[in-house]
């Protein structure tokens, strides 16, 4: 048995696809210990983990707390964000230094946000492994980025930010440039699907191995599909959701289309009164703020999504074709992704029409998108996702038989 340390912050895209790896790595045996904010307590140790909480310090609305998940993202443009993620690696480090001290971990785990952890793993001789919940770098990645960061450094701000993240790394050993040892794990199992990978063919396959998504197993009877409908979810993930005029217009495109059942997910800012004036929900619709999303796609024959990572790996696992209606970040780059590999029609949310969205669900239906949504998801299976992840992992604490010297505190099994 192992002592597993993972460091993450308190954001659902950053928490949950890891979430299943830890959950198997608990049940076969390793003791895993979690540095994350007490809002995500009950998350981590649904898997069996112990948290170790910290007081984060990023904008309330990007992370969940006790009132439930985030519905916005939080303000500012880039350099915003980056320095806030800076606070939060500060505010962090302390709780990881006193983890390291009480209970010395055999692994290091880490995502691209759990800074902290690596920069005192790769300090005390701890081996690392990042898992990463997005794409990862390729050649030439820093080249390819170099206009955004002329930008970050030519803005005060952006200067000022650069400067406290290279005396932190300073700090602890690190002497190499920030952007090419934070974008550069040592080890990094990638939980994305291959396919979602920018200049995949360009990656190094020595440091990354791509499991795809370590999806969680799905509750039997979560949700029940109907009797003789084709199913169709939308959904717009957790951080996107308070846009009512699209789900006007997709009730309008889907609701009372023959032969189709509609899974309209709004959030909880959204009253399905106001979506039907006050009308009953039609016979074929659901309109409700949250749904097992997993659970419906294992039964949908179409997914119209913000192509957020987590849904689009999800729609690709299940099979389902999607309509892509990214909203913010990365999503733009994911529904360009899934477009280019077949599985996709790219729509602009604030502009589709109602005629649109419905001829944007002909063209992802048809056998051509379904037999290549087939194929991908067989890739995936073949890749492996949680176990193959879990198999990394358990490579790089072989050395611990029975026996051999263990962490302080460590019980025998």
């Amino acid at each position: 048995m192992a002592h597993l340390v993972m460091v993450s912050i308190p954001a659902p895209g950053h928490v949950n696809p890891s979430l299943e790896v830890l959950r198997r790595l608990v049940e076969r045996g390793h003791r895993v210990t979690y540095v994350n904010d007490a809002s995500f307590r009950d998350v981590v140790e649904s898997t069996g983990a112990r948290l170790a909480p910290y007081v984060s310090v990023l904008p309330r609305a990007n992370h969940a707390g006790a009132d439930g998940p985030p519905e916005e993202a939080f303000d500012g443009d880039a350099v915003d964000h980056l320095a806030a993620f800076q606070d939060e690696y500060e505010a962090m480090l302390p709780v990881v230094r006193e983890v390291f001290a009480a209970d010395r971990p055999d692994l290091l785990l880490h995502d691209i946000a759990g800074v902290p952890g690596r920069l005192l793993a790769d300090a005390r001789g701890v081996p690392t492994l990042q898992l990463s919940p997005t794409y990862v770098a390729w050649e030439g990645y820093e080249d390819d980025l170099g206009a955004f960061w002329d930008g970050v450094r030519a803005d005060p701000r952006g200067a000022a930010y650069l400067a406290r993240q290279q005396a932190m790394l300073a700090e602890h050993g690190v002497t190499t440039d920030a952007l090419a040892y934070l974008g550069r794990p040592s080890r990094c199992v990638v939980l994305v699907p291959e396919v979602m990978q920018p200049h995949a063919d360009r990656v190094d396959r020595a440091t990354y191995t791509f499991t795809g998504p370590a999806l969680r197993r799905p509750v039997p009877g979560a949700w029940t599909p109907p009797t003789g409908r084709r199913v169709l979810l939308v959904s717009l993930g957790t951080a996107f959701t308070a846009h009512p005029d699209f789900y006007r217009r997709c009730l309008e495109a889907y609701g009372g289309r023959p032969g189709w059942h509609l899974v309209l997910q709004v959030g909880r800012h959204v009253d399905p009164a106001v979506l039907t004036d006050g009308r009953p929900v039609p016979e074929d619709v659901e309109i409700v703020p949250w749904v097992p999303q997993l659970e419906v796609l294992e039964h949908a024959d179409a997914f119209v999504t913000h192509a957020g990572m987590g849904g689009s790996s999800e729609g690709l696992a299940t099979a389902t074709p999607m309509v892509a209606v990214p909203q913010d970040v990365d999503q733009f780059d994911n529904a360009d992704a899934l477009v280019a590999a077949g599985v996709a029609v790219r729509l602009d949310s604030a502009t589709a029409t109602v005629a649109d969205l419905r001829r944007a669900l002909t063209q992802v239906t048809s056998p051509a998108v379904a037999a290549r949504s087939r194929a991908l998801a067989a890739e995936l299976a073949a890749a492996g996702g949680a176990d193959a992840a879990v198999a990394v992992v358990e490579s790089m604490v072989a050395p611990l038989s029975p026996g051999a010297p263990r962490s302080p505190g460590a019980p025998r099994s």
